[in-house]
């Protein structure tokens, strides 16, 4: 039985060295291994790669040589000893080929992972931070981004592409915006290079970023996963899904009254538009006389440029659009966005605009739902200095009705395929910590949550076999309507889950209820998440006692005739009122568990909560909702409390 062992081995061992090394014959590296890159500082660091079996492997850096040689399979490793901050250096590698890997930093490494507000780049935000871009220079910060990847099939070895980048007002544009104002805080406190990994994938849930084995825990997750280890159906899902799009978006072109006359297409600044209706932009269609109807909605407004700015370069705001558009400026189109979230910017080339009448046109798309212009964002004609507001009365007529479109099966967002692809590559690679943003695409079971995001934390740190190393993340932030009156909420329950986190050790949490945007599920402050996850890494990976890195947390309840007395942790220099005036954001119920708002003031380091309502009261919460406007519970470092209940069953 041994010997078949052995032999089975062998064979194995033998196909994965003509599959991995056959047509290199020669020392290879894996892709994070390369110029640029940041090594672990005060830390034993792996260097490995492959190469032909038995070869001789020889590594000199910073003045000390390493030697292994690699084994049946051809794979090998070379541990560096602990080395201190410093840099740049070059690393010589040796074998049947000689590798120079330049330009080595040793300083921090961060690995950046969780769903979309973890990718969104320095140039989606850049409206907010165009001083920071032009002054980023920085060779002490290092960023790679994993290629979005997935498989279900095998933990994958290596990463198909990948380069290190330096920070210059240039390549920060693809930055994580988020891990950019993390890394730049800690640079700015330590002045220790920090290496930024980014693997985030827009939309993803947790499930998908857990190892196979942990995901045993989770039935269900793991029934889902191995469904999808079979190619054959991923292919027929994903062909399906094109055929079908293809067809309502051929549909829709063939159907648009927009496009039937070539030489009077909807966009021709001097069409007859008398029969066309108006509606005040932004807002909905759904509230006209067209009612819930998908398809395509085309938009026309006139405008007068002065001839001050008439021919100068301009920008087109268009807030964000619900769902897909394309843009026309005197009847030249300007630009397009296939799908709701990102803000609809677009250049508009000098010598387009003219003095007196100009004519905007929008197509609009909406595949399933109310389609239009989202509230409360700018809307706006940008001439230098001049701006005109674009809000207002628009004509509309309707291009093309359609039956609502089923959306697509996102395969990507599947339990266990992101961590073969895009985290299992990295395990090798020694690092500080994690920062963390995701949960929204979590949040319609934010129960089941309360185990998925701790079992996530205990997984990376089994598979990167580190021990406890910091897990730093970020709470969800405020968004959709605010409510009149108390009610339940799904966002607040994962952001309970989140807080529970806590009790998972060397974690830190960044409470962003009060930077977010009800209408937007990805809000441009980038740069306060960051600053208040690196307050949590000086704390929790840096080891600083005095640093004040959270808001005020909860922590027990006493209940005194018809007063609620509640405690807190992380008070810091003191609670305070934000803004002054009355305390805001808290709820109370009695016996019949109706939660009413109550009435609460601060005192030392409490705070009492009551309604003269209720004379017995059983429970209070704070900031329960999807977007808890108004709260205002902070410290005196300007860190806002976490929401919380004192009812959690």
């Amino acid at each position: 039985m041994k010997s078949s062992v052995k032999i089975f081995k062998s064979v194995l061992c033998f196909y994965v060295f003509l599959l991995t090394q056959t047509a290199f014959c020669e020392v290879r590296l894996p892709g994070l291994i390369s110029d640029g890159m940041v090594l672990q500082r005060n830390a034993k660091v792996k260097i490995w790669g492959w190469a032909l079996p038995d070869e001789k492997i020889a590594i000199n850096f910073k003045g000390k040589k390493y030697n292994t040689t690699t084994g049946k399979c051809g794979k090998w490793a070379i541990t560096l000893s602990p080395m201190k901050a410093g840099g740049p250096f070059n690393m010589k590698i040796n074998g049947s080929n000689n590798i120079i890997i330049k330009d080595i930093l040793i300083g921090d490494v961060w690995i950046c992972s969780g769903q979309s507000n973890m990718e969104i780049s320095m140039k989606r935000v850049s409206p907010l931070y165009e001083s920071e871009i032009v002054n980023s220079e920085n060779i002490y910060i290092r960023y790679f981004t994993v290629p979005k990847k997935y498989n279900f099939n095998t933990p994958q070895k290596d990463l198909e592409y990948g380069n290190w980048q330096k920070t210059n007002p240039e390549n920060i544009l693809g930055f994580s915006a988020v891990a950019y104002f993390f890394a730049k805080e800690l640079y700015e406190k330590y002045h220790t290079p920090i290496g930024l990994i980014n693997a985030s994938l827009g939309g993803s849930p947790v499930e998908a970023w857990i190892s196979e084995e942990s995901l045993k825990a989770f039935p269900e997750l793991y029934e889902e996963a191995q469904k999808f280890k079979d190619s054959t159906l991923i292919s027929q899902i994903i062909n399906s899904d094109k055929e079908r799009m293809s067809a309502w978006y051929n549909l829709l072109r063939k159907k648009d009254k927009g496009y039937e006359n070539p030489e009077e297409i909807w966009y021709n600044p001097t069409l007859d538009i008398s029969d066309w209706n108006t509606m005040k932009i932004p807002g909905y269609w759904v509230n006209t006389q067209l009612g819930s109807v998908n398809g395509v909605v085309w938009f026309r407004k006139e405008i007068n440029i002065p001839a001050s700015v008439a021919g100068n370069k301009a920008k087109l705001l268009l807030g964000r659009i619900v769902d897909a558009d394309s843009a026309f400026i005197n009847g030249v189109f300007v630009g397009t966005t296939g799908y709701q979230y990102p803000p609809r910017r677009y250049e508009i080339p000098s010598g387009l605009l003219k003095e007196g009448k100009n004519i905007i046109v929008v197509r609009v798309i909406s595949n399933i739902g109310n389609g239009g212009f989202v509230l409360d964002k700018p809307y706006d004609l940008v001439v230098g200095e001049e701006k005109i507001d674009l809000t207002g009365e628009w004509t509309y007529k309707l291009g093309a009705k359609m039956e609502p479109l089923e959306g697509q099966t996102f395969i990507r967002w599947k339990p266990l395929g992101l961590f073969n692809a895009m985290i299992s590559p990295l395990l090798n690679y020694r690092m500080k910590g994690v920062i963390w943003y995701q949960g929204e695409s979590n949040a319609g079971e934010p129960l089941k949550y309360r185990k998925l995001f701790p079992a996530l934390i205990k997984d990376w740190r089994k598979n990167w076999n580190q021990g406890d190393f910091p897990f730093l993340f970020v709470q969800l932030h405020n968004f959709m309507e605010a409510k009149d009156e108390p009610s339940e909420s799904n966002w607040a329950l994962l952001r309970e889950a989140q807080l529970k986190t806590l009790s998972v050790p060397n974690t830190g949490m960044a409470v962003a209820i009060d930077i977010g945007e009800w209408n937007d599920i990805h809000p441009l402050n980038k740069k306060d998440v960051g600053r208040r996850l690196a307050l949590a890494a000086r704390k929790v990976a840096y080891g600083e006692e005095d640093v004040v890195y959270s808001g005020p947390i909860y922590k027990d309840t006493e209940i005194k005739e018809n007063k609620v007395i509640l405690t807190f942790k992380h008070t810091g220099s003191g609670l305070v009122v934000k803004g002054g005036g009355e305390l805001k954001g808290f709820a109370i119920c009695g016996p019949d568990k109706k939660f009413v708002w109550a009435g609460a003031k601060i005192k030392g380091d409490k705070v009492i909560v009551w309604n003269d309502n209720i004379p017995n009261p059983v429970a209070v919460r704070y900031g329960w909702a999807d977007n808890p406007e108004g709260t205002n519970l902070y410290n005196k470092e300007d860190l806002p409390a976490s929401p919380f209940r004192t009812d959690n069953e």
